[in-house]
C-alpha cells in the first residue's frame, strides 16, 4: 500500500542538488522501508512552539503534529527534561518520587475504576502490553479493529494496523468492521452500524472456533478519516463487546491529553469506562513516553505470574517529561484553548466550504479536524488527487498539514494545543488559496 502524502523519487529532479544527495545517503544508510512527507520534501532544523524553520530559514506553520502538543520546545518541557537528565536517569527497579508521582497525577485524570498506569516507551509499546494483558485476562485471543486502523508496529501490533497495507500479515484471530462513517451514514445510525458490524465479526470470530478478547479503536478514529461524533456513538459497540465476554481497550494516542477540547480523553466524549487505556506520542512533548492504563483486575494475575518491567519506561527523565507537560496544559489552559482555537477552526473551514462543492465535509473536535474533498457533493466520490494538491500547494506555501482515510481523500488538520487564533487564521487563509489553485488546476 502506497503511504499518503509520500514522497516518490520521480520528483527528485525538483529538489536542489543538496537535498538529493542527502536523499540518497538517507536511503542508502536506512534501507528502503523509511518515507518521506510530501512531493518535495522538508529539511527540518529547528523548531518553536507551532513553527518549524528549514534549513534555509524559512518559516512553516506545523499544523500536523500532535507529538508536540504542548508546542515544540516548550522551556517548561525542554528545562524538566534538562534538569533531571543531570541528576539521574535509571530504571523502574529503583524507589523513585517522580514516577509514582506523575502515576497518582495521570490516573487522576481518569476514572476511578482504572487503578493502575503501566509505563512503557512507545504508542505501540502500550498496545502490546494492553494486548498481552486482554489475552491473558480473558483466555482469549480474538481481536477486533476498525479497516484502516493503526495501533503501532510491533508484531503482536501491526497486524491491528491494517493502514501499514496488505503485505503486513494478519492472523485469523484479527477481524476488521467498517469505521465509522460521518459524511455516508447519519449520525443517529452510527451506533447501531458500528455495533451490528462488531456482533457480525464475532460471529464469524466464534465460526472459525476463535473467541473476542478485545475491541480496540482510536476513540476519534483518525487513521479512518477522522469521525469523532455523534458524542456517545462509542456506547452501544462497548456494551457489546463486553456483553460477549471481550474488553474495550481505549487507544488514546491520538485523541488523548486535551486535544479534543471538550474532555481531556477520548472516551470521556462518549460516557465509556474502559477496560485499558493506551496512551503516547504527546504524553512527553516528543520524549519518548507511553502507557497503558487499566482495571487493577486486569493485571491481578499477570503481574502476579508474569511480573513486568521495561528499562527505559517510566524513567525518571520521563516521569518528569509527562509531569510538565501535564502542568503546561493546565496552567496555559490548553484544554479550552483546543476548543475555542479548534472551534474558530471549524467555523473558517466550514465557511469556507460553502464556496468549495468540493468540499463534502468538514468535521473534528477541538484541534483535530478533517476536510473531506469529493469530485461532487451528489455522489460523495473521493476526491484523492484534490487532496493531495492541496497538501503540497499548502507545504510550499509555508503551512504543514497531510491526508488519510481510506480514499486518501481526507485532509488530516492536527496542529499542537498552542494554536492562536492569530495563526490559525494564516492556516485558513492558506487553505482558501490552495483550494482555489487546485480548481484553477482542474479546470
Amino acid at each position: 500500500m502506497t503511504m499518503i502524502n509520500a514522497y516518490d523519487s520521480a520528483q527528485a529532479d525538483a529538489l536542489s542538488p543538496a537535498d538529493r544527495a542527502l536523499i540518497d545517503r538517507r536511503a542508502k544508510a536506512l534501507g528502503p522501508a523509511y518515507r518521506l512527507f510530501y512531493d518535495q520534501p522538508l529539511h527540518i532544523q529547528r523548531s518553536e512552539g507551532v513553527w518549524l524553520w528549514d534549513k534555509d530559514g524559512r518559516k512553516y506553520l506545523d499544523a500536523y503534529n500532535n507529538v508536540a502538543s504542548v508546542g515544540h520546545c516548550h522551556p517548561r518541557v525542554v528545562e524538566a527534561i534538562t534538569q533531571q537528565l543531570g541528576v539521574l536517569n535509571t530504571h523502574t527497579r529503583y524507589l523513585h518520587e517522580n514516577v509514582v508521582a506523575y502515576a497518582e497525577r495521570l490516573l487522576a485524570t481518569m476514572p476511578d475504576a482504572l487503578g493502575h498506569v503501566m509505563f512503557t516507551c512507545t504508542g505501540s509499546e502500550a498496545n502490546d502490553i494492553a494486548l498481552r494483558m486482554a489475552r491473558s485476562y480473558t483466555r482469549r485471543e480474538g481481536v477486533i479493529v476498525t479497516r484502516l486502523a493503526y495501533h503501532g508496529l510491533t508484531e503482536a501490533v501491526a497486524e491491528l494496523s491494517p493502514s501499514l497495507g496488505d503485505f503486513t500479515p494478519r492472523s485469523p484471530r484479527i477481524r476488521l468492521i467498517d469505521a465509522p462513517d460521518t459524511l455516508r451514514i447519519p449520525a443517529a445510525e452510527q451506533g447501531a452500524k458500528l455495533a451490528a458490524d462488531l456482533a457480525q465479526a464475532i460471529a464469524e470470530m466464534r465460526a472459525d472456533g476463535i473467541e473476542p478478547a478485545a475491541f480496540i479503536v482510536d476513540t476519534v478514529f483518525s487513521s479512518d478519516g477522522l469521525h469523532p461524533d455523534p458524542a456517545g456513538f462509542l456506547q452501544p459497540a462497548v456494551e457489546l463487546i463486553r456483553a460477549e465476554g471481550g474488553l474495550f481497550i481505549a487507544d488514546e494516542v491520538q485523541a488523548g491529553f486535551a486535544r479534543t477540547g471538550d474532555a481531556f480523553w477520548g472516551f470521556q466524549r462518549h460516557g465509556l469506562v474502559p477496560d485499558l487505556v493506551t496512551m503516547g506520542k504527546p504524553m512527553g512533548n516528543g520524549f519518548p513516553l507511553s502507557g497503558t492504563a487499566m482495571r487493577p483486575e486486569l493485571v491481578k494475575e499477570f503481574g502476579e505470574k508474569a511480573r513486568y518491567f521495561n528499562t527505559f519506561g517510566g524513567n525518571p527523565v520521563a516521569a518528569a517529561a509527562g509531569m510538565a507537560v501535564l502542568d503546561v496544559i493546565a496552567d496555559e489552559g490548553l484544554q479550552n484553548n483546543s476548543a475555542k482555537v479548534g472551534g474558530f477552526l471549524k467555523d473558517g473551514l466550514q465557511e469556507i466550504a460553502t464556496r468549495y462543492p468540493e468540499i463534502g465535509h468538514v468535521r473534528g473536535a477541538g484541534l483535530f479536524l478533517a476536510v473531506e474533498c469529493v469530485t461532487s457533493r451528489e455522489t460523495n466520490a473521493p476526491d484523492a488527487a484534490r487532496a493531495k494538491f492541496v497538501v503540497n500547494h499548502l507545504r510550499e506555501n509555508g503551512v504543514l498539514i497531510s491526508a488519510t482515510g481510506p480514499g486518501a481523500n481526507i485532509l488530516k488538520i492536527r496542529p499542537p494545543l498552542v494554536l492562536q487564533q492569530a495563526e490559525a487564521q494564516v492556516f485558513l487563509d492558506a487553505v482558501e488559496v490552495a483550494l482555489a489553485a487546485a480548481g484553477a488546476e482542474g479546470s
